[in-house]
This record gives C-alpha cells, sequence and structure tokens, in this order.
C-alpha cells in the first residue's frame, strides 16, 4: 500500500481528533432537553420609556399579579434604541426593585444633622409653603419701563426627560401660571 505524505497528515490528524474526543467522554448521541418555564410567563406587559437621559429610549416592564416589577428590557419595537440598552437604562430594574431604596418621605431640618421621617402630606404642604414664599418674596408686577409683567425671578424650573410631551406641556403651564420664566429642560442642556 502506497501513502503519499498528505494521505498521511489527514489520516493522523484524524486519528488525533478522534483520540481527543473520545478520551475527553463526549457523546454525541441526542440529548433529552426541557425548555424552563420564563418568569415573566402570564407577566403583564408595559411600555415606558427610560428616565435617565433625555435620548428617550423604550422600556418593556413586566408586573406580576399584584403589580411588582418582575422584569425591565429594551423594547426591540422603539424607534429609538430597538431593544438596546445603555448600562444605565440595562439596570433600569433595579430603580423599582432595590432594598436600599428610600420608601418614606425624609426631611432634614435647617440646621439640623439627621434626617427625619415625616408624612407624605406634611411634605407636599411645606414644598407647597416654601413655592409660595419665594414666589411671593420674589415676584415682580412691573418692571422699570412701568410694564405689568407678574412674574417672579426668584424660581426657576428644569424639566425632565422622563416625561413625555403632553405632561411636559402640562408642567410647563402650571410653571407659567405661577409666574415663573426661567424654564429649561433636561433634553436642551
Amino acid at each position: 500500500m502506497k501513502i503519499s505524505r498528505r494521505t498521511f497528515i489527514k489520516l493522523s490528524g484524524a486519528t488525533v481528533a478522534g483520540a481527543a474526543v473520545g478520551g475527553l467522554g463526549f457523546n454525541l448521541s441526542p440529548v433529552e432537553v426541557y425548555a424552563q418555564n420564563l418568569r415573566i410567563k402570564g407577566a403583564k406587559e408595559t411600555s415606558t420609556v427610560c428616565c435617565y437621559c433625555s435620548v428617550g429610549c423604550g422600556i418593556i416592564v413586566h408586573t406580576d399579579a399584584k403589580g411588582k416589577v418582575i422584569n425591565t428590557e429594551g423594547d426591540p419595537e422603539h424607534p429609538i434604541n430597538q431593544g438596546a440598552l445603555c448600562a444605565k437604562g440595562a439596570s433600569l430594574y433595579q430603580l423599582a426593585v432595590n432594598d436600599n431604596r428610600l420608601k418614606k418621605v425624609r426631611y432634614r431640618a435647617p440646621y439640623r444633622n439627621r434626617w427625619e421621617e415625616v408624612p407624605w402630606d406634611w411634605a407636599l404642604n411645606k414644598i407647597a409653603a416654601n413655592v409660595k414664599k419665594s414666589r411671593d418674596a420674589g415676584f415682580m408686577e412691573k418692571n422699570a419701563q412701568g410694564q405689568t409683567v407678574n412674574r417672579t425671578n426668584g424660581i426657576a424650573s428644569v424639566g425632565s426627560a422622563a416625561i413625555d410631551n403632553e405632561e411636559c406641556w402640562l408642567y410647563q403651564k402650571f410653571l407659567r401660571a405661577l409666574g415663573i420664566v426661567y424654564l429649561e429642560h433636561q433634553a436642551r442642556i
């Protein structure tokens, strides 16, 4: 039997490969596999917008029957991100499910060194009182030329990129009703 150098190398390579696969314990017979149940099976899907920056990436939030968030992922049908998420967007789940997240209102009085828990009603009334105090202190009815302006120079606002156009319109309408003229939006910054 005459064997060429090329045939010898092919046979040697096949023998070594066969011995390696056999020696490592590979079993090439078919294996039965079972699919595991997804944790989002039966969950309610809600589309929303990522709250971190002004890009407005689409997020799908899965909630269980009790309304608890069980998963968040990028929305593949969203025109902006098409399912892809940055590192912050990918960690959005931790906003809702996090043992370190504050669940009660905390307030630190001026010149105090510690925070204390306060009720929501008290906090909202405190915010309203502070807004009224600042508005009244900086309110200008007429400018230097005697023109009626009805504005306050003591308050400014930076809007949120996590709200949609309709919410943004309502927010700026509310601020203009207070007489605030220094309005900005995160998407422009």
